[in-house]
């Protein structure tokens, strides 16, 4: 297929086009040695800037054969003013590729520049952006700090409004242990209580569990039996009856397990 063709051709191995040995004979130029300077990759094959610079060779070789022999003065003249008129044409024709040439670097470079304008923008845009993080990370912990002293202002106020008299009040310790969330079941650590430094005062202590002797002893005085362990298969589910009839829950298990996988 043209896709196979296209992957496995052998484009890239092909070397330059053969260019023969060739003998001019004398008196005689050929018109291919006016474009001998193209080569392969180098104007060959021709575009459509080659066929334009053969075409200038073309009519300046016809303008060399109209020109008149100097064998008069009228005819020098004439020869000075056709070779002057061709000057300015061939200086016309250079500044005009000049021209073509310096539009083309300036595209070149409004491209670049355009170029160097997208990366610049993105590099301040991406400043900016790690920039507004900074400051919105700024926001966030003078905001979180502001609540804090907020919630520890509320505190204060709500602990002054208890006793706004400045009354001397003494312990309830019924209306303590009544309410679970008081300093006697939730004590808070802001006031120098820490729950784990006791942490070992519940801890079960046992001869039995944490001496081998006493795990031994505890073992001896255990039934035999309690130690053996004794388990029964279950019996698979009889899902089929005498009959050969697939009961009910049995399809629905295999239409599960048929789901399920």
């Amino acid at each position: 297929t043209l896709g196979t063709q296209t992957d496995y051709r052998d484009g890239e191995a092909q070397t330059d086009p053969y260019s023969p040995e060739y003998i001019v004979r004398s008196g005689s130029v050929p018109e291919i040695l006016t474009i001998a300077t193209l080569t392969w990759g180098r104007g060959l094959p021709a575009g459509q800037a080659q066929m334009e610079i053969i075409d200038r060779i073309r009519e300046k070789h016809t303008w060399e054969a109209a020109l008149p022999p100097m064998d008069s003065t009228s005819n020098v003249a004439k020869r000075l003013k056709m070779m002057e008129a061709m000057e300015r044409k061939e200086w016309a024709y250079r500044e005009e590729e000049i021209d073509k040439l310096q539009k083309v670097q300036m595209e070149v470079f409004k491209k670049l520049m355009q170029r160097r304008e997208e990366n610049q923008n993105e590099l301040d845009a991406m400043c900016l952006y790690n920039h507004w993080q900074n400051h919105q990370k700024a926001k966030e912990e003078k905001i979180r700090k502001i609540q804090c002293d907020c919630a520890l202002m509320f505190r204060k106020l709500i602990a002054k409004r208890k006793n706004w008299m400045g009354k001397l009040e003494r312990r309830d310790i019924i209306k303590e242990y009544n309410d679970f969330s008081s300093q006697t079941y939730a004590p808070l650590s802001r006031i120098g209580f820490f729950p784990d430094n006791n942490s070992d005062y519940y801890v079960v202590k046992n001869f039995y569990l944490n001496t081998a002797a006493g795990f031994c002893e505890l073992e001896k005085s255990v039934q035999h039996s309690v130690s053996q362990i004794k388990i029964k298969a279950p019996k698979p589910k009889c899902t089929i009856t005498k009959t050969g009839y697939i009961r009910r829950s049995g399809r629905l298990e295999a239409v599960l397990a048929q789901v399920h996988q």
